[in-house]
């Protein structure tokens, strides 16, 4: 059985003493690791101060994303190396934002993904359609193209340990989800195309979570689907009791 996992993106938000106290009020509310999987993914400049403070505890921290080197002349970037002194557990890569706003591609989504198993960071690949590739019934192939470059090159082990977030573009920040069925429907058929670049062994392995105006009032039929092994979220993991709800439905979810 997989364990769900419950993600929150802040994105760009939150001072750093707002975000501190943040998860020094969840920390001791969190279930244990055994039971579901608890990651607060954050602005860097909150990362030393939320990883101090989760710190054995059940709260995992992540980045919002990383360069692909350990250093050099990349002014504004953050790199694996960073993230790993600072003991970061996840590492969000490819999100929808990144890849409009900062020319975020299928190359560097795999560079970056093969750079956190270099540094024992878990990437979450976000992919996703647009809403005029659903309208044009292109979201499986294009989904599909998406996981297939991001994939490449990773032994079967890794490919275990890639959390997929299947988060369709125009779900997210919108209000708009995709019904539990359509969310299902393209996460069974993320998991088949991991199956054809790997195994049945590694598919059944790999976790994909659905990400796109997910929140408490949705959160347990999502997760009821057969494919759907958790959630990112953004708006309703900036609150703290909306968040705690998230991760209590995927304690109980299985």
């Amino acid at each position: 059985m997989r364990k769900p996992i419950i993600a929150g993106n802040w994105k760009m938000n939150k001072l750093v003493a707002e975000g501190a106290r943040f998860v020094v009020d969840i920390r001791e509310k969190v279930p244990p690791n055994e039971e579901v999987d608890t990651v607060v993914c954050a602005p860097f400049v909150h990362i030393p101060f939320i990883s101090e403070a989760a710190r054995a505890y059940h709260v995992k921290i992540g980045a919002q994303n990383m360069h692909y080197e350990e250093s050099g002349a990349f002014t504004g970037e953050v790199s694996p190396t960073m993230l790993e002194d600072l003991l970061v557990d996840y590492v969000i890569i490819g999100h929808s934002e990144r890849r409009q706003y900062f020319n975020e591609t299928d190359e560097t989504v795999n560079k970056k993904t093969k750079a956190a198993f270099e540094h024992n960071l878990l990437p979450i690949v976000c992919v996703g359609e647009s809403l005029e590739q659903r309208e044009n019934n292109e979201t499986v192939d294009f989904v599909s193209g998406q996981v297939k470059k991001a994939l490449d090159g990773l032994s079967d082990e890794q490919a275990k340990q890639v959390v997929i977030a299947y988060e369709p573009i125009w779900a997210i920040g919108t209000g708009k989800t995709a019904t539990s069925e359509e969310a299902n429907e393209v996460c069974k058929h993320i998991r088949e195309v991991v199956k054809e670049a790997y195994s049945e062994d590694v598919s059944e392995a790999v976790r994909i979570q659905y990400g796109g105006s997910v929140k408490p009032e949705n959160i347990e039929e999502l997760l009821g689907m057969s494919d759907i092994d958790g959630a990112l979220v953004g708006g309703a993991s900036l609150k703290e009791d909306a968040f705690l709800k998230l991760v209590e439905a995927g304690q109980h979810v299985r």
